[in-house]
């Protein structure tokens, strides 16, 4: 799976995405063929190489001819519907003019067949989300990680006047997203910026994983505090799920079996080597309570289990079908606590590091030990676990 993190320091917009894309490896000649599918025109797209505080990157600027640019939500939306873009790219771009939509009818109090976009109804940013589409299409994105966004303070102008910064569209779309302060008076994060993320991004700090390949979008301003860029790093590496492993799935129907039975049962198929095994509670035959058992062995097991699973309980015949497993990657860690020594399960997607799991058995243990509530046991070593432990897939995996 191909993730894009965005690094947001000096804001996002349009035309910096786009420049990013193309920086990263979107084919300018084929973005551009792509765009002779919408029904515009009168417009030119200059790529060039330009720096700020040192640091190059690709600007991308839409050169136009038009004057008037006030389409409405609906026009645009009709115009990508029944354009001959590529389904998911006219999907992406609908969404984007959507949420776009939605945010302006809020903001001015109309409902959004009303809406007709200044601004963000020009050709350059049709072009720009548009191209945003085509482009994430192009580089096979499938994941977009973005940093927290600097908001400004000021006034800027537009169509309407003189707005406050950030601009009201860009407030609304924004809502729930993670945002700061800049302390800058230029508008950093553009309607069509915020909107690109809004739509596409959760929110992180950086992949614990192996940097892929860099890429800068150059914006329009000239910063004294800041280069006016949008950094992305694009982890090119596969980082979904293993290939899948064959297993042998056992199961079987027990319906005369005591519950302290059923318990033993399961504690010998683990201490026997089965990789899961659990109870769905059934109705069976002539209305009689039972329950299915499901146990989930190693192909080279699963004859010992069966005969295990008919010897230790009522069964009398288990069923058995070979299927595949797809699993996680898994590392076992150890970290110290004011309590005491607890381990952890790391838990991974390839290399990247997805979340953590406090081992219950040492937590009860603590709990037992100290007479602290096993929920505060686990956020404990959870909390140490973050402190001490490196999250990056440097060690072996668990088998």
């Amino acid at each position: 799976m191909k993730t894009l993190y965005l690094d947001t320091f000096s804001g996002i917009s349009g035309d910096m995405f786009l420049g990013l894309l193309i920086d990263l490896g979107v084919n300018q000649q084929q973005l551009e063929q792509e765009l002779t599918k919408l029904p515009i025109s009168g417009y030119k797209l200059e790529v060039g190489r330009e720096q700020r505080h040192g640091i190059e990157g690709c600007r991308v600027q839409v050169h136009c001819e038009e004057t008037h640019h006030h389409r409405g939500w609906s026009t645009i939306d009709k115009m990508l519907t029944e354009s001959t873009l590529q389904q998911s790219v006219k999907q992406t771009a609908r969404k984007f003019f959507r949420r776009l939509g939605e945010a302006e009818a809020k903001v001015h109090g109309i409902d959004i067949d009303r809406v007709h976009f200044h601004e963000v109804g020009a050709i350059d940013a049709i072009v720009d989300l548009v191209g945003t589409a085509i482009g994430l299409n192009v580089l096979g994105v499938e994941k977009i990680l973005c940093s927290s966004l600097p908001l400004s303070r000021g006034m800027s102008q537009c169509a309407h006047g003189a707005l406050p910064l950030p601009a009201p569209a860009t407030l609304e779309i924004l809502q729930g997203i993670p945002v700061y302060d800049s302390h800058n008076d230029k508008e950093l994060v553009t309607p069509t910026g915020a909107t690109i993320v809004a739509e596409l991004a959760e929110f992180s700090s950086f992949p614990t994983q192996s940097l892929g390949t860099v890429g800068y979008g150059v914006g329009g301003w000239k910063l004294e505090d800041r280069p006016n860029l949008l950094r992305g790093i694009l982890y090119e590496k596969n980082t979904a799920t293993r290939s899948p492993e064959k297993v042998q799935l056992l199961e079987t129907h027990i319906d005369d079996s005591t519950p302290e039975q059923l318990g033993n049962l399961l504690e010998l198929l683990f201490s026997a080597g089965a990789l899961d095994a659990g109870y769905i509670p059934l109705q069976m035959k002539k209305n009689r309570p039972g329950n299915l058992l499901t146990v989930v062995s190693r192909p080279e097991q699963a004859e010992e289990l069966a005969a295990l699973i008919m010897r230790e309980s009522s069964a009398i015949g288990v069923r058995s079908n070979r299927c595949d497993r797809y699993r996680l990657n898994r590392r076992s860690a150890k970290v110290k606590t004011e309590m005491g020594s607890a381990r952890v399960k790391l838990i991974f997607d390839g290399e990247l590091f997805l979340r953590l799991t406090p081992e219950y058995d040492d937590c009860r243990e603590l709990a037992r030990k100290t007479g602290q509530p096993l929920q505060q046991v686990y956020r404990l070593v959870e909390t140490a676990a973050y402190e001490q432990l490196d999250f990056t897939a440097k060690e072996k995996f668990d088998d």
